[in-house]
């Protein structure tokens, strides 16, 4: 089941009013062994992590490793009849929904970084990606320094776009950097023609690419800026509950399970539009399969 609009504004307001505090009084298994539910975040179009399918219902990668850490949970707390509910998070609110307990693991595309693991704990980094641009294909800008005088959209609440206005300040680039609510939105402006490039992690760029009804109309253009890892967002404070999901990563990983599932939505076709992405395992992924760090980025 899904927590309707209301429900969910209804959590930020128990925040503002105390309720966060209330919240982070007993840890993540404490209070799904007490309540039979977990809620489970979502992004509705961070393909391939986490996204809506053609039947409207999340689905992705960081989706279905969710999957695999709700089934632990299960055993954990003896809930075998454990309600699962979802709740669609934008980058605005993901932190502050985690935080005042209206969520309670975030299953997306969020960067772990060190700013961010002042106000929430990450389990063992899954991803790598680094900073590009989507462009209209036959666009003249093809990297950093064909954006003079452009204008470039990035996604509010992202690292992106604090990546994209520190290196247009310290390159001197000369584009004017604007923001938009979330990825689909950023990558409309960029097909109406309304901005010259939307500048994401990659591997989203290649995901929203490959959901459009043309994908040969947009290019994924530039060198990667500034490569991070992606991460399961989880509440700060809660170790018991951290210890459960990097114990179902590494035993995804040591079983095979989880470079099958990396093939599944980077090296196969997949939906809506069967496309491939055609994104093979970075060498930093591929190191800390072995390392299994949760390193935030600088």
């Amino acid at each position: 089941m899904r927590l309707s609009p209301s429900l969910a504004a209804c959590g930020c307001l128990i925040a503002l009013i105390g309720g966060g505090a209330h919240a982070q009084a007993s840890s993540t298994l404490d209070k799904v062994k007490a309540s039979g539910s977990l809620v489970l975040a979502y992004r509705e179009s961070s393909i391939p992590f986490s996204y809506l399918g053609a039947d409207a219902r999340p689905t992705g990668f960081g989706w279905e490793v969710c999957a695999k850490v709700v089934e632990q949970v299960k055993k954990a707390t003896g809930r075998a009849d454990l309600q699962v509910a979802t709740q669609a998070v934008t980058s605005q609110n993901r932190i502050p929904l985690l935080q005042n307990g209206t969520i309670d693991i975030e299953c997306g595309s969020t960067t772990n970084n060190s700013e961010r693991a002042k106000q929430v704990a990450f389990a063992t980094n899954y991803f790598y990606t680094g900073t590009r641009l989507l462009v209209k294909a036959g666009s003249p800008v093809q990297s950093l320094a064909d954006l003079n005088g452009k204008k470039v959209v990035s996604t509010t609440g992202t690292t992106n776009y604090q990546v994209l206005r520190k290196v247009n300040a310290e390159r001197k680039l000369g584009f004017e950097l604007m923001a938009a609510k979330d990825h689909a939105e950023s990558a409309l402006l960029v097909q109406q023609g309304r901005v010259d490039a939307f500048g994401m992690d990659d591997i989203l760029l290649y995901g929203l690419r490959a959901s459009l009804p043309n994908p040969a109309e947009m290019a994924v253009v530039g060198e990667a800026i500034q490569v991070e890892p992606y991460a399961i967002m989880l509440r700060k404070d809660d170790p018991a509950f951290k210890k459960l999901v990097d114990d179902t990563l590494a035993a995804l990983i040591r079983s095979g399970e989880f470079e099958a599932l990396y093939k599944k939505w980077f090296l196969s076709p997949i939906p809506p539009k069967g496309i491939n992405l055609n994104a093979p395992m970075s060498p930093q992924l591929r190191d800390n399969l072995k390392a299994l760090s949760d390193k935030p980025a600088t």
